[in-house]
């Protein structure tokens, strides 16, 4: 399992998501997607859902990042947030698994820490990924033994929501490559080639591109806010 995901250091990974809101919200739609990117050269897939990445293991032999989204009243973690989705997704058997690694609140009042600690003991193999939205976050992962360092929510939490990952020459990254042991995987609003290429070049392991490339409700929409601009 390792061997397969060393194949996406220094390359590209391909964000397959569509929500049940999205209008292209199907696992075929999914597995084609990635079909997709796997034509056009990346080299892995990050997949929501065990239906979908059961579906797109089906279509491309490439390495998966899986997640489960799913909402827990009054909790603010929402990406494999328990260990419930932990085990469905060791089912499906995604290369890594990633979770919010964040310091929102979490369902049933259950730490992190707890949470890795039940992970490891139960799955000690399965690579793990900390999707992180601070600095102090992501060192805190670091610290705990997460294999792979994210930046997936950097912009996206109530103690990130005033930070943008482009910041500064990608101040927030750099820093955290400074500081952590593990592999740093870029993710979150790296939304043109020359920035995923840029992110790549300080150091990250590789680079997880999703909305720029398989949302087109958004990309679409870039084209007509610019063109209906008076």
């Amino acid at each position: 399992m390792k061997d397969k995901v060393e194949n996406v250091k220094d390359k590209l990974i391909v964000s397959c998501q569509a929500l049940p809101d999205e209008p292209l919200h199907s696992s075929f739609i999914m597995g084609r997607m990635a079909v997709a990117a796997k034509e056009g050269g990346a080299a892995g897939i990050r997949a929501n859902s065990v239906v979908d990445i059961l579906e797109i293991k089906q279509q491309v032999d490439l390495p998966i990042i899986g997640i489960i989204k799913r909402d827990y009243p009054g909790a603010e973690a929402f990406i494999t947030a328990t260990m419930t989705e932990i085990d469905e997704l060791v089912a499906a058997g995604p290369e890594i698994i990633a979770l919010d690694a964040t310091f929102s609140t979490r369902p049933n009042g259950e730490t992190l820490d707890q949470l890795f600690q039940k992970i490891k003991d139960k799955y000690p193999d399965q690579l793990l990924m900390a999707d992180c939205s601070t600095v102090e976050e992501a060192l805190y992962a670091d610290r705990l033994g997460f294999d792979y360092i994210g930046t997936t929510l950097v912009g996206y939490t109530k103690q990130s929501q005033n930070l943008k990952i482009e910041t500064d020459d990608f101040a927030i990254m750099r820093e955290i490559l400074a500081q952590v042991k593990h592999p740093v995987i870029a993710e979150g609003n790296i939304d043109s080639p020359e920035k995923a290429k840029r992110v790549l070049d300080l150091g990250c392991y590789s680079v997880v591109v999703g909305s720029s490339i398989t949302r087109p409700q958004l990309i679409t929409k870039k084209y007509t806010d610019i063109l209906n601009e008076n």
